[in-house]
Formats: C-alpha cells, sequence, structure tokens
C-alpha cells in the first residue's frame, strides 16, 4: 500500500530554516504530483506548495511564496521543503500528500494519500 513518511520538523527560531522531507513507497514516485500541506491548531489545513509529476512545475501558497522551496528526486522516491526565513505564524503540523492531478493541484479534494505529518514549530 501507499506510504508516506515525512521527516525533518522541530523547533526553529524566527528567521532560520528547515528542509522537510517525505519519503514514499507502494507507488510509482515519478507519475504523481506531490503536495506539501499545513495545519496549525484550530485552523483548518491549507496548501502550502507542490510539484507536478509531469514536467516539474511547482506552485505555491502566496503565504510563503520567496521563502519555501519544493523539490523531488525520483530516484530517492523522495519530495522536500525547504522552508527558509520562517516565521510564528508558520508553525503548524506539515503533511506531505500524493496526486495524480496534471493540472494545478491546490486542493485537498485533488490528494489521495496522506502521511502523518511532522511538527514545525518557530519561536519568535
Amino acid at each position: 500500500q501507499v506510504q508516506l513518511a515525512e521527516s525533518g520538523g522541530g523547533l526553529v527560531q524566527a528567521g532560520g530554516s528547515l528542509r522537510l522531507s517525505c519519503a514514499a513507497s507502494g507507488l510509482t514516485f515519478s507519475m504523481y504530483t506531490m503536495g506539501w500541506f499545513r495545519q496549525a491548531p484550530g485552523k483548518e489545513r491549507e496548501f502550502v506548495a507542490a510539484i507536478r509529476w509531469s514536467d516539474g512545475t511547482t506552485f505555491y501558497a502566496d503565504s510563503v511564496k520567496g521563502r519555501f522551496t519544493i523539490s523531488r528526486d525520483n530516484a530517492k522516491n523522495t519530495v522536500y521543503l525547504q522552508m527558509n526565513s520562517l516565521k510564528p505564524e508558520d508553525t503548524a503540523v506539515y503533511y506531505c500528500a500524493t496526486s495524480r492531478s496534471n493540472t494545478v493541484p491546490t486542493l485537498l479534494r485533488d490528494y489521495s494519500y496522506w502521511g502523518q505529518g511532522t511538527q514545525v514549530t518557530v519561536s519568535s
């Protein structure tokens, strides 16, 4: 079955950086769009970034554009999220997810498999 395992979360001061990883198994990784979402306490899960499987096009939420970078290594079945210039409002549980979408995959309903999440906490 499809399994997604996030890692790399932790506690960081505002202005710092973290790199999240998501290792996938049980699927032909290169044929799946990969996305990152986050959920802060008391808030709905929201889109952060995605990388389309067919052409590598990336998509970002306005709140992270210019600070976060999504990338993938198909040979390692892994997607990454490099997060720079972190802010306290970036504090959330971060989830990776898979999608077969070949359009603009920014909606939760576009995604079929989800990881368990990794906590990111940014202190002020």
